[in-house]
């Protein structure tokens, strides 16, 4: 049987609950979801939908890195956002962030997210051997 294995990424604010940033089993890569919260600086955050987007997929990033990807190994994103209006902006910086890589991907409208943000995302991803 094959271990699980819980990731805190170093680069992130230790999580607040009681989850980790990722479990890795079976060469995949399961991120928690991903809020665009500031690492180092909890009470900077990001204004417009383009900022709160980038900071989000930066995370992404750090915990991809974390568990040994990156973003070219991700196989699917679930995206979050508050307001489907600010899709056009999120699919904007979303495409700039993963260039010709597609993943699979799922946009959920929600009502509201954690601490007001208006987007939060959500990756699997493999990870090398």
């Amino acid at each position: 049987m094959r271990t699980l294995e819980s990731v805190t990424a170093p680069g992130l604010e230790k999580p607040a609950g009681h989850y980790s940033h990722a479990i890795v089993h079976g060469g995949i890569a399961y991120l928690a979801g991903q809020l665009p919260r500031v690492p180092g600086d909890p009470d900077r955050r990001p204004g417009t939908i383009e900022e709160q987007t980038r900071q989000v997929l930066l995370n992404v990033d750090e915990a991809l890195r974390a568990c040994g990807s990156r973003r070219d190994r991700v196989l699917r994103c679930t995206v979050f956002v508050a307001d489907i209006a600010h899709w056009p902006a999120v699919n904007r910086v979303y495409a700039e962030f993963f260039g010709e890589h597609r993943p699979a991907r799922s946009v959920v409208p929600v009502n509201e997210l954690h601490h007001g943000y208006a987007i939060e995302v959500e990756v699997t991803a493999a990870v090398d051997p």
